[in-house]
């Protein structure tokens, strides 16, 4: 058999490490991925069965395989992550990112000024971060201001100039927050210390300047100049409760980037935290889309990468909570107990309150992905075919005994339609039998929608254990409706979800979205049906207390119902508005009726 064109790209691939990209048969890119055998990996859309759709549809579109052969598997990462940025292809995931983030300069200049700033330019000026937030940048600023006295001017500050006393100190000379550099009072070596000492701090190594202080604050006092070693116990203290802080783990874990992650349905977030000397130093949440229903160790992989490059990180050492493949120049630790476990905890922590935090601005902001991300969640949660956006639950009453009813409340797209919901009352069924009950109702529902030609649901909800889903199932399997609707039963004690024919009841967690709706729904079922049970128990106590009057008939009962409404009304009543309905000689027996038993 003759071979297609893709076969013969597939067979002429390289079984090297690269970077493989889809095109489809406009030569517009669909994906980009990385291999450590191009051959192999390609050749696996094409062999394997798919269970993600958007998968089995990306492999229908490719109509042409480009590839890159690279070096390293580390080359493969990073290329495969430019040209991700580069072409935005449909089917990877999204790691677009326009915000820009601000960096600390430290200005290229004799007496070097130090801003903050957003716009990075080459002429040999350091710059320190990017940091995640201003808010950091301006307290890191603010505690450097505080121990080491610096210029703001602009002035070019050369030699010759300040020698031929160009420049008059300003005010800030005069408010001690500069030192006069520019009228040669202080030393460019003197200036220099501290800005050494300055990039120290940035770093997050205190050390250097707390042992400075130190000696100096000794030294004045031997001298006996205390107010001198007054002003640097203060810069001690001051340096000491921002160490105390920001320090959070061992200061002997340096130069490390922590990296972990959450995901649910249809995003990944990944925490990064970068720690030097025991302090964290910088930390952000990257939020990912998937668009094949990517693994944590893929996002998580593509991920590290992205954030290294965004944050210029060069640290040798990673924290990641299962093992990743990111170069070999990178050293992947799995931290199993002690302080490098417990930086990583704090790492994960991080990730599940910004994915809390998302949560509760996607339900304001985009109710529409908040009910698709809800919707995939319980298809997985609950082993479903398909997302449950109609689903049904059924719930009997029959307090004492008496009045037995049953209730069907529905939800669609995770939220009540009320508009929808059934009460029945239970007509084959003699005494308080639930079962019996539950199967009346599911097959009364069920043969009415599928009479009506009505939609079904994609998930019954059954309020009970195993007895309960077995009636139900009863129901379902005289209609044929047996594996065409989902269908689970939730039992009261220990919120146990059981599903036909299985003996093992799930257990979800109980912070889990899914049990939630799953609680709602059953309380919900279980209100309406109380509700319709007390009402007909009222009125079936108000009818039986009418029928007690004498020359009060069943058609008289029927229109005070009608127009009272409810027996504390009619008890209520006076004589003139009883007559008017049901007669004076009617209207007075009542009156006493009501009087004698009061």
């Amino acid at each position: 058999m003759e071979k297609t064109a893709l076969e013969i790209q597939i067979s002429t691939l390289p079984d090297s490490a690269g970077v493989y990209q889809y095109y489809d048969k406009n030569d517009k890119i669909l994906y980009v991925g990385k291999a450590k055998n191009l051959k192999k990996r390609v050749s696996s859309y094409f062999t394997k069965s798919h269970d993600n759709a958007r998968t089995r549809l990306l492999v229908r579109k490719i109509h042409e395989i480009k590839h890159i052969v690279v070096s390293s598997e580390t080359d493969a990462l990073l290329l495969e992550n430019n040209l991700i940025k580069k072409y935005q292809p449909r089917y990877n995931v999204m790691l677009k990112d326009d915000k820009s983030y601000p960096w600390i300069c430290i200005k290229n200049e004799r007496f070097p000024r130090i801003f903050p700033t957003r716009k990075m330019i080459k002429d040999g000026s350091e710059y320190f971060g990017p940091y995640t937030s201003m808010k950091t940048v301006q307290t890191l600023l603010e505690l450097i201001k505080g121990l080491y006295p610096l210029r703001t001017c602009n002035y070019d500050l050369s030699q010759e100039k300040i020698i031929a006393g160009k420049y008059k100190v300003c005010l800030e000379y005069h408010l001690g927050n500069c030192l006069g550099p520019c009228e040669n009072l202080q030393s460019e070596k003197e200036y220099q210390d501290n800005m050494d000492a300055i990039r120290q701090i940035v770093k997050g190594n205190f050390k250097d300047s707390l042992q400075r202080f130190k000696t100096q604050m000794k030294h004045y006092a031997e001298k006996l100049q205390f107010e001198d070693a007054q002003r640097l116990k203060e810069k001690i203290e001051i340096l000491e409760n921002y160490q105390s802080k920001s320090t959070i783990v061992n200061p002997k874990i340096n130069d490390v980037d922590v990296f972990s992650i959450v995901s649910d349905e249809g995003y990944g977030y990944v925490n990064f935290l970068q720690i030097s000397f025991g302090s964290i130093i910088r930390s952000h949440t990257l939020e990912i889309k998937k668009k094949l229903d990517e693994s944590d160790k893929e996002l998580l992989e593509l991920a590290i990468i992205e954030i290294r490059q965004r944050f210029d990180s060069l640290s040798k050492e990673i924290y990641v909570p299962f093992d990743v493949e990111v170069g070999e120049n990178i050293k992947v630790h799995i931290p199993q107990l002690g302080d490098k476990k417990n930086i990583l905890d704090l790492s994960i922590r991080n990730a599940k309150y910004y994915r809390m935090e998302r949560f509760k601005q996607i339900k304001i902001t985009d109710p529409h992905r908040h009910e698709n991300r809800i919707m995939a969640q319980m298809q997985k949660d609950l082993r479903l075919p398909e997302e449950p956006r109609h689903i049904e639950c059924f719930d009997n009453s029959n307090i004492q005994g008496s009045n037995p009813v049953a209730a069907c409340v529905v939800f669609k797209n995770g939220k009540p339609s009320k508009k929808d919901y059934r009460k029945y009352n239970i007509k084959t069924v003699t005494g308080p039998d639930d079962y019996a009950s539950m199967e009346e109702v599911v097959y009364r529902r069920y043969k009415r929608l599928l009479e009506e030609k009505q939609p079904l649901p994609q998930l019954i909800i059954i309020d009970g254990g195993k007895g309960q889903l077995n009636s139900a199932l009863k129901s379902l399997d005289e209609l044929g409706l047996r594996r065409k609707i989902a269908i689970v039963g939730i039992a009261k004690r220990l919120e146990e979800l059981f599903f036909p024919n299985d003996p093992i009841p799930l257990y979800l967690d109980k912070k889990s979205e899914t049990l939630k709706i799953i609680q709602q729904l059953r309380n919900e079922a279980h209100r309406f049906g109380i509700t319709f049970h007390r009402n007909k128990r009222s009125n079936q106590a108000l009818k039986t207390e009418l029928e007690s009057i004498p020359g009060v008939g069943e058609k008289t009962i029927i229109d005070l119902l009608k127009h009272f409404k409810s027996a504390k009304r009619i008890s209520e009543a006076n004589v003139q508005d009883l007559a008017a309905l049901v007669g004076h000689h009617k209207a007075e027996k009542i009156i006493d009726h009501y009087k004698n038993i009061k």
